[in-house]
């Protein structure tokens, strides 16, 4: 049987892990805009590139399954990646219906600048190497979960 206590003290906002999922994702998104401003982009659009870092070209559908956003959020994003003159944009080949994103050599050269900030961002939320990778793994998780399918 369950505890009636338990169960009110389960509603409480601060025991609710959406409301501390939420705060702390606009908080770390907020800690980076001053760190990612020094490269001119917003943090979306570091997510991009980091991807791209990792692997390209890439296609946008690629892209957006790898970051787990819709094409059209991805879209305007990459169209302002491009007029900055980190990426461009051009039919896969082979594909005439898949765009290919790609990096230029300015979006490779601000892969140089970009290597500063995990180390920025771990200084600035206190957190060490081990920490980050454990909150990563603990995030991950909980994104896995939520991408199974339901019961009942």
């Amino acid at each position: 049987m369950t505890n009636p206590v338990n169960q009110a003290e389960d509603l409480l906002l601060e025991h609710q892990l959406c409301f501390a999922l939420s705060v702390a994702s606009r908080s770390v998104v907020g800690a980076y805009r001053p760190v990612l401003e020094n490269l001119g982009i917003t943090h979306p659009q570091y997510l991009v590139m980091l991807a791209l870092w990792e692997d390209s070209p890439r296609t946008v559908r690629n892209l957006s399954d790898t970051l787990l956003m819709e094409p059209a959020t991805l879209s305007p994003m990459l169209k302002r990646l491009e007029s900055a003159g980190l990426v461009t944009r051009n039919r896969a080949p082979g594909n005439d219906r898949a765009l290919a994103v790609n990096l230029t050599d300015a979006g490779l050269a601000l892969r140089d600048k970009a290597v500063e900030v995990p180390g920025a961002m771990m200084a600035r939320l206190q957190l060490s190497r081990d920490q980050v990778l454990e909150l990563n793994a603990t995030m991950r998780r909980l994104i896995a979960a939520t991408q199974q399918p339901q019961l009942g």
